[in-house]
Order: C-alpha cells, then structure tokens, then sequence
C-alpha cells in the first residue's frame, strides 16, 4: 500500500477509481482508520464520477505517530501531501467531525488547492454550538482501551449513544469494530488529535474570509456534536449550502451512502 511523507510524519493512502475523474479526499474523524470508509461507501462516489483517495491521519491506522503539541493545520497538511503524492493540483475534499475541522482548515489554508470542500457533522469550535449530550461526552472521553474485546464494546457503547437510531447493522458494527483493532489499536494517538482539535479553539472569524464552494451536511440525530454546530459553519462561510439530513446521527450507516453520494457529486461536481 503507498505511503507519502509530511516532514516526518508518513501517511498511508488508498486510491479507487478512474484516474481521468475529479479527485475526491475523504478525511477521517477523530481516531478513525480509513477504514471507516467502507467500500461500498467509496463506491457510491466512484459510481458519480470520482476519484476517491482514503487514508489513515497521523496517529491512527497505518501512519506514524505525531508528536506532542500538533494542530489541526499540520493534520490539514497531511491531507495536501497525500494531494501531491497522487499528483493532482487540486481535489475536492470530504471530513467528518474532525475530520469537517481538518477540510475546514484546508479551506482556511490551501484554498488553491481545494476545489471545494464538505465538512460533514462537524463544528467551527464555538463552545455555544455543536455541544454533545451528557452521555455522549461522557462517553467521549473514556479512554480506549487495548483489550480486543473492550474495544469493541467501546465501539458499539457509541453506537448506541450517537449512532443512526434504527439504522445501525449491530453486526456490521461488530465486524469493523474487530477490523479497526486487528489493524492498528493506538488510543495515545486518539488522545493526541483530541488535544489538536481541542486546542485550535474557535474557527468562525477564520471561516468568514473561506472562498471555497462549501457544502455542510449534518444528521438531524446527531447527539455527539450537535446540528447546530453544521449550522453554525454554513452560517459563517460565505455561500456555503448548508443540508440537513432526518434521522443520520453521528455516523453514516449504509443506508445514507447513496444520499451523501447524491449530495456531494451534485454540489461539487457542478463548483
């Protein structure tokens, strides 16, 4: 499987799809493997006319380690050396929940390189907006764990509390829960990007100068960051389209691909 280098931090990436179709990034969550992608999803996009590269951030998966004190612009870096390394100019890009903060800030900072930008059930960092429930904060902040088996419960415990209700396979879950662990288990690294995404504080004053066609699409259901936060960002970015989709929590189960197929080719593919 490739690789490519930020500095010394070395990404792993996947490509799918027609190499003559526009590029499409898909940026990962917090601790997400690019495995959360599922194939199907990805060929949803290709069945539209993408090219889709997936890959693991920093910290997760089959990437190295970061060091301590990273911000949300070096992840956003990560993601333009993976552009480069496949060697297009520019691409469309596609982050949920962090990663919607980590598109953002590509939005922020390479927008030359951006042909526009989807930040999906995500927030701009205002404390007011995007908030959790109790249970699903608590929740958040319990360490993972390197216990195959308490992984997985960990796993589908978050299902429960922010996933898609009547729409998660319980199965399914179980299945990827296993894979993610099998693949790459670092809860340090977790830690490491909560901290980035802490730490960049709010993003709104920054989005204001955005120039970028910006779509933002969030679940009606979501309880880990709450639809005002989408709201917030369509809000704050000039232009931006702001889309909600009924009863999507924070997670995309299989029944959503075609929809979030739908909406993205149908607003990128025409910026």
């Amino acid at each position: 499987m490739p690789k490519t280098s930020n500095g010394s931090i070395h990404i792993h990436y996947e490509v799918f799809g027609r190499d003559s179709d526009p590029l499409l990034v898909l940026v990962n969550g917090l601790g997400n493997q690019c495995i959360a992608y599922r194939p199907g999803l990805i060929e949803e996009f290709v069945a539209r006319g993408f090219r889709v590269v997936r890959f693991d951030n920093r910290d997760v998966g089959l990437s190295s380690d970061g060091p301590d004190g990273y911000t949300l612009g070096d992840m956003a870096s990560d993601a333009i050396a993976v552009l480069d390394a496949v060697g297009d100019a520019k691409a469309h890009f596609f982050g949920a929940s962090l990663g919607g903060m980590i598109v953002q800030t590509i939005g922020i900072e390479h927008p030359h390189r951006a042909h526009s930008i989807t930040s999906v059930m995500s927030t701009t960092g205002d404390r007011e907006v995007g908030a959790p429930t109790d249970e699903a904060r608590e929740l958040l902040l319990t360490p993972g764990s390197t216990d195959r088996s308490k992984a997985i419960e960990l796993h589908l415990a978050g299902q429960k509390v922010w996933g898609s209700p009547g729409f998660v396979e319980w199965d399914a879950q179980e299945q990827i829960a296993g894979e993610l662990f099998d693949r790459a288990c670092r809860p340090d690294g977790v830690a490491r990007q909560y901290r980035a995404a802490r730490a960049d504080r709010s993003r709104t004053e920054r989005l204001r100068g955005v120039t970028v066609p910006f779509l933002v699409l969030h679940g009606t259901a979501d309880t880990l960051i709450d639809i005002s936060g989408g709201r917030r960002t369509a809000e704050v970015v000039p232009g931006a389209k702001f889309v909600a989709i009924e009863g999507m929590g924070h997670d995309w189960p299989r029944h959503f691909w075609p929809r979030l197929a739908d909406e993205v080719a149908r607003f990128a593919l025409q910026s």
